[in-house]
């Protein structure tokens, strides 16, 4: 899977429906939003009702999605845990089974949309723009299929950090002992397992192999650099955790959210290429509102739904789709990291997530001590 990152200008209605800060104020009042089958609105306003769970409203621009397809079709929207992990995910569908609160969709890191396939937990769903999605980003079956996707990237507070890390290797120098974070435990945070992975990469690792990060954090662990804190950006802006690995997107959205209080300078790591990974939406097979997840499904992978990623600096999915279409405006492209930082960005296929999950699980435990 690759993507490229053209620089051409918008074209259609589509293509202003979100300004930077999330969406025009003139666009809801003036589109009716995408061309989804009269039926399906029909069969999701007499539900009324989904259930998303652990979608923070400041992560991918989500909060304005969820703003906006409450106000297309009038259900209601709950969305439960926002800052909750890929397995609570997982095992709230299996915990709520047959309750009203269950959950309906997921959005989940790639082991954990390959488990939960394979456990039987999902229902087999195609939106109208399958076939814009790649193919190694899916389950044939449409189980599951990505929806946005990042770079792993060092977000930091210069107030506290004199000398900003520009590589993996610099992660080492005394300097930065205590500083260095994660958004959450690798064995269950699918940002966390990119910074892993990330950390393989740059250090002699590869897609089949992810211990050699791992070593890498038992290392940093060692030397006292790693602190065991939970980042949020709360932490960052405080300096509790000044030096945070995350999703570009988010460190992007956190710098400039807080532009006012501190600081923040956000880069892709120097000595490797760009560790990439994406999430993904699926249908929980035991959803209790059946037809709004799938009316979710078909606005979240639409030409609108798909450029309100890109309002909070995620790429969405059909990213290719949308730029050959001319579809994604200049002043949002500008607003993306340099392009060079992107190149030969590539995506762990589905065996090789799973493989470095096991290893995660098997060989995590043993060797960062925090």
């Amino acid at each position: 899977m690759s993507f490229n990152r053209r620089s051409l200008l918008a074209t259609g209605a589509a293509a202003g429906a979100f300004s930077l800060l999330g969406r025009d104020p003139v666009y809801a009042a003036t589109t009716p939003g995408p061309n989804v089958p009269a039926h399906l609105i029909a069969a999701a306003k007499k539900e009324g009702q989904i259930n998303v769970i652990t979608l923070p409203r400041d992560w991918a621009n989500w909060g304005v999605t969820m703003d906006r397809f409450q106000e297309l079709y009038g259900v209601k929207l709950d969305d439960a845990n926002p800052d909750g992990s890929s397995a609570e995910e997982i095992q709230a569908i299996k915990s709520l089974k047959g309750q009203k609160r269950a959950p309906d969709v997921v959005d989940v890191g790639p082991a954990f949309a390959i488990s939960g396939a394979k456990e039987g937990l999902y229902a087999p769903y195609k939106v109208a723009t399958w076939k814009d999605i790649p193919n190694d980003v899916k389950h044939p079956d449409g189980l599951w299929y990505g929806d946005y996707y990042g770079v792993a990237s060092f977000a930091v507070n210069k107030s506290v950090v004199k000398n900003v890390p520009q590589t993996w290797a610099d992660l080492k120098k005394p300097e930065y002992k205590g500083m260095i974070a994660l958004n959450g435990n690798p064995l269950a945070a699918g940002a966390a397992i990119g910074a892993v992975y990330a950390a393989a990469l740059a250090n002699g690792g590869s897609f089949d192999n992810i211990n050699p990060g791992i070593e890498f954090f038992g290392e940093l662990a060692k030397l006292g650099n790693l602190n065991p804190a939970v980042a949020t950006p709360a932490t960052l802006v405080a300096g509790q955790t000044p030096i945070v690995i995350n999703w570009d997107y988010l460190s992007l959205g956190y710098k400039k959210a807080n532009a006012d209080k501190v600081e923040i300078e956000v880069l892709v790591p120097k000595e490797a290429k760009p560790f990439g990974n994406y999430y993904c939406q699926a249908i929980s097979k035991f959803a209790p509102n059946p037809n709004t997840a799938k009316l979710w499904m078909e606005y979240v992978y639409s030409d609108e739904g798909q450029l309100a990623f890109l309002g909070g600096f995620a790429h969405p999915i059909r990213f290719d789709a949308l730029v050959a279409a001319g579809k994604v405006p200049e002043s949002v492209m500008k607003t993306l990291p340099p392009a060079e930082g992107y190149k030969g960005v590539k995506f762990p296929t589905p065996a090789q997530a799973e493989k470095a999950k096991k290893d995660l699980t098997d060989n995590w435990p043993k060797v960062v001590k925090i």
